[in-house]
């Protein structure tokens, strides 16, 4: 896969050919289908690292404040969160528009509608006064190291006492 392949599903406006896909995931009791598309990360499938995650997220505790999804993509883990959590509030965001758009479809999809989709680069479109009990994200590891330490270092500012960020990291 070239460089340019691999950077596409963190870019802004991905100019690959679309290649759309559905998938039917299964997961804790919950089924969902989604859309993807060329230029999303992982069109093919759930890819492990979010199912690891996703799987791990329903035993979760925490402060009941709402949840953010950072790096949503075509929103398997948000939407997920949302279906589990229908009390929840989940803000799913991403600066990938093609993943954008196809999270707003699944969401309709999937009959979801306590969640809030949009742009924003890591946090910085999101209130600085605004707080969640849960961020859950599986961070675009091959955008370096400093995109991803962005990811979880700024998580800080966004959680409410005793709010737990949720992450999973591929180790190679």
């Amino acid at each position: 896969m070239s460089v340019e392949k691999n950077q596409m599903y963190f870019a802004s406006n991905p100019d690959s050919e679309h290649d759309e896909h559905v998938i039917d995931y299964h997961v804790n009791g919950i089924d969902l289908k989604f859309n993807t598309d060329a230029g999303v990360f992982s069109k093919l499938r759930v890819d492990y690292g979010s199912g690891v995650l996703i799987k791990t997220m329903s035993d979760v505790t925490f402060p009941a404040n709402n949840i953010l999804d950072v790096g949503t993509g075509y929103g398997p883990i948000g939407l997920f969160a949302a279906k589990f959590w229908p009390k929840q509030m989940v803000d799913m965001v991403d600066v990938n528009e093609r993943g954008l758009q196809l999270a707003r479809e699944n969401a309709e999809l999937n009959h979801v509608d306590n969640v809030h989709i949009y742009s924003s680069d890591i946090y910085s479109k999101i209130d600085e006064d605004k707080k969640f009990g849960l961020i859950i994200t599986n961070p675009p590891i091959r955008a370096g190291k400093k995109v991803v330490s962005q990811f979880l270092a700024n998580a800080k500012n966004f959680l409410v006492n005793n709010g737990v960020l949720l992450t999973v990291i591929q180790k190679k």
